[in-house]
């Protein structure tokens, strides 16, 4: 069984990119072998910055040969309809075929290597076709499968050059594809405008330039490794983590680790080569927030602290060796890195010159001329919007509220500030820094930081009380605002991300057990849009959906943190024995009485008396109906959901024996009215805990 070996050789490969076209090329390829009727053992696809390859292992030599059936019309139907049919088969002279009709069951005619034959059906003679589709050979589906998937790639961006119609991320030079056996390799047929496939390949641009031969992917991946390429990206991962801490190591200090740096700049090189340099002493009082995203986002560098904290080096990743052992990259990269450090230190140098002159208040004084949106005013206007819902809420959540509405006033100072400025990615913490160096209260910078937080389903959920006032209030307003101009999230689209705000103040709720009253915040509809952002949260946490929506039926269904614990004591319930049977007596109970009270038009809601009970069964009901509201109503009155729940899985076994021994629709008018009314009983019992209608099968 023959392996493959694909490589597409171009200019460079923006890294970003490198990890999705691997995947795609994988998919493409694969798909399409499969779909044409060849199969393969293993595939693996690989990138460099100049190349993207796919070794598929185990292929089959050629396709099967298939064989189908197809129904057509009536073998006397119209022309028109006959031509139809034979037209999907490829036959264009319809004679032979009409002239089947009236001809004994299994007649038959031999066109283009297909088979027609007239059959006898209860509804007259119809018309079948047998096809025969010969197996192909391998390398003939492989040259349509790698063209198709060049000419179709998905690439987010890509161009034309020269005066071809070919388009790709950037000009794609050869193409190298090979079928190969234990009898040797072959050069698969592939011709792309004005490529065509070979078996060559080219190593490092500057370490071993010219092109060379291969004959199968081992021979393929030894020889690049021979010519300064690592074909692996992890394989690269790995050499430059490794080499970068084995090197901070030695002079006691840590790489700060970047999982999403590490693989961008894998993808930047074919043979990574880690060189540790040094920061100018006259940058080291920056935060070291400033230096790493300065040397990341600038440079790619990695930060190398100390294990104070502080930043003191950096690693960067050449593409080569040198004679000189990198120094001349170095000083090089050095130059350039203190040019970006020298303006990171003005931006860094004119904010504190502000925040001691004007205040955190001046700096943000320019926000009034700032537009939040053109509909709800400026981001001043918004400011004080947030301040006083901060203040508002600062009593709920434990906070002071001086100190909510005071940073409130200052959260968002930091956004006219030049360091923001050059690193959005920066606002919230340098508004830390500014507000510290202000002079105002600790948690009051701590609120600047994190009131943006969290961000995402796994981001950190604050808990410092003035933080979480804040930070309430910011994603509360937001919904509010964009609400009342009827700019709402509709199916996939959602601009303004109010459902990463909605669920950011779930998780603040739940995260801090508030207990937030959101009806007293927010209209109904605001509510319902929390209620299915908060069903989407508790179904990734395991709650079930219906027992969710059993849960939202209940009063006080605007107190995130109780309708949570009702939906986590309902679902453990259900889980037991206890609880399925009961549900299930619920139902019945419910069926009976909903169906008597449609059909006597009448409700069947007062008078249940045990005086009027005939049976056991009937009498020891009451008897648990009765004893079950003693214990419920407690319960919930001291929000003990477990116990309530509890206090239900008693009257299991009575309704169980209820409807084993008594038949409710008794002939006798009032045993059957008193009897339903028991039934309503039960129905009410339940449905102080949670909507059991609301539960699936």
């Amino acid at each position: 069984m023959p392996d493959l070996l694909l490589e597409l050789f171009s200019e460079e490969i923006p890294a970003r990119m490198q990890a999705r076209a691997r995947a795609d090329l994988q998919k493409l390829v694969t798909d399409g072998l499969v779909e044409a009727g060849l199969t393969y053992a293993s595939a693996g696809a690989f990138s460099t910055p100049r190349r993207l390859v796919l070794a598929v292992e185990g292929l089959t030599t050629e396709s099967p040969t298939v064989r189908e059936e197809r129904k057509g019309p009536k073998a006397d139907a119209p022309e028109q309809a006959l031509a139809g049919f034979l037209r999907g088969l490829g036959i264009t002279d319809a004679a032979p075929v009409m002239a089947l009709a009236g001809q004994p069951s299994g007649a038959h005619v031999h066109l283009n290597g297909v088979v027609v034959e007239v059959r006898d059906d209860k509804k007259g003679q119809i018309l079948f076709a047998k096809v025969t589709k010969p197996g192909r050979p391998a390398a003939e589906i492989v040259a349509e499968v790698v063209e198709r998937t060049i000419r179709t790639f998905p690439w987010p961006k890509s161009m034309r050059w020269g005066s071809g119609q070919l388009r790709w991320v950037r000009p794609l030079h050869s193409i190298l594809c090979l079928l190969t056996t234990e009898a040797g390799s072959d050069v698969v047929p592939v011709i792309v405008d004005h490529l065509t496939a070979g078996n060559t390949t080219e190593g490092h641009r500057f370490m071993a330039p010219g092109r060379f031969a291969v004959s199968s992917f081992d021979d393929y991946r030894a020889k690049l490794a021979a010519a300064h390429v690592v074909l692996d990206s992890d394989e690269r991962e790995a050499i430059i983590w490794n080499d970068a801490t084995t090197a901070a190591f030695a002079q006691g200090l840590e790489v700060v680790e970047d999982k999403g740096l590490l693989a961008e700049v894998a993808g930047l090189v074919e043979c990574p080569v880690v060189l540790m340099g040094t920061i100018g002493e006259e940058f080291l009082g920056l935060p070291p927030e400033v230096l790493q995203t300065s040397m990341k986002e600038h440079q790619k560098f990695f930060s190398v602290k100390a294990h104070s904290g502080r930043i003191e080096k950096f690693v960067t990743v050449a593409n080569r060796t040198t004679r000189d052992d990198g120094a001349t990259i170095l000083k090089g990269n050095q130059k350039v890195l203190s040019a970006r450090l020298s303006d990171a230190r003005f931006f860094w140098d004119n904010d504190l010159r502000t925040v001691k002159a004007e205040g955190l208040e001046g700096m943000g004084a320019g926000l009034s001329g700032v537009t939040f949106h053109n509909r709800l005013g400026s981001q001043a206007d918004r400011v004080a919007r947030i301040a006083d819902l901060a203040e508002r809420l600062a009593p709920m959540v434990g906070a002071d509220a001086a100190l909510a509405r005071q940073a409130a006033q200052v959260a968002k100072a930091d956004l006219q500030s030049d360091m923001v400025g050059e690193f959005p990615e920066l606002q919230g913490l340098m508004g830390r820094y500014y507000a510290t160096a202000a002079g105002l209260d600790a948690q009051v910078a701590e609120a600047c930081q994190w009131h943006y937080s969290p961000l995402g389903p796994s981001d950190v959920v604050p808990v410092a009380p003035v933080t979480v006032a804040v930070a309430l209030a910011d994603k509360i307003d937001t919904l509010t605002g964009f609400w009342s101009i009827d700019e709402k999230p509709t199916g996939s689209k959602d601009p303004f991300a109010l459902r990463r705000a909605a669920l950011g103040v779930i998780r603040l709720v739940l995260g801090n057990g508030l207990r937030l009253p959101l009806a007293d915040l927010v209209g109904e509809d605001l509510l319902a849009f929390f209620h299915d952002r908060l069903k989407v949260y508790l179904r990734d946490q395991g709650v079930r959906h219906d027992v969710i929506d059993a849960s939202i039926a209940m009063p006080g269904n605007d107190d995130l943190a109780l309708l949570v614990r009702r939906a986590e004591a309902l679902q453990a319930f259900l889980d037991t024995e206890d609880g399925t049977n009961l549900l299930q007596g619920f139902r019945r109970a419910n069926n009976i009485l909903n169906q008597a009270e449609a059909k006597d038009g009448v409700e069947y809601s007062f008078g249940a008396d045990p005086k009027f009970a005939e049976d056991d069964t009937e009498r020891a009901l009451f008897t648990a109906l009765d004893a079950a509201d003693a214990r419920i109503r407690p319960a919930l009155g001291s929000e003990d959901f477990a116990a309530a729940m509890s206090a239900l899985a008693g009257l299991r076994g009575p309704i169980d024996a209820f409807f084993e021994a008594v038949q409710v629709n008794a002939e006798n008018p009032i045993l059957r009215r008193n009897r339903l009314n028991l039934l309503h009983r039960i129905r009410s019992a339940c449905a102080q805990v949670a909507d059991l209608t609301k539960i699936g099968d």
